[in-house]
């Protein structure tokens, strides 16, 4: 399954979901898990992001920014926190840079929808 993002930008990506499973084991695992047996660590678990409430985890110890934020997950929102998670949720407890190649965030949210 491929899915097609807008970003800030008027470029079109299309996610690649093996690229974005891949990116997920290097940049993203040592803090989130997903998959049948996915449980919240030292991040929140991921499966079925889409359509769920920032901070709404009971299993997760989430920043009052970030439980406060009133964000609902969709490819937009997941894009732009991904970019850059300080600016997209100021307070959030997330220590991560960001990625800021589009395509590598496109295919990482394919890597996340396909996780239902």
């Amino acid at each position: 399954m491929l899915m097609a993002l807008a970003f800030a930008s008027p470029v079109f990506a299309e996610g690649n979901i093996a690229e974005g499973k891949t990116l997920f084991t290097a940049r993203c695992s040592s803090c989130h898990s997903v998959g049948p047996m996915a449980g919240s660590g030292f991040g929140p678990q991921l499966n079925a992001i889409a359509g769920r409430r920032a901070g709404s985890l009971k299993d997760f110890d989430y920043s009052t920014a970030m439980k406060q934020s009133g964000i609902v997950w969709d490819d937009k929102s997941l894009a732009a926190f991904i970019e850059n998670p300080g600016k997209t949720v100021p307070g959030t407890k997330m220590r991560f840079w960001g990625i800021s190649n589009p395509r590598k965030i496109a295919d990482l949210l394919a890597y996340l929808d396909s996780l239902k």
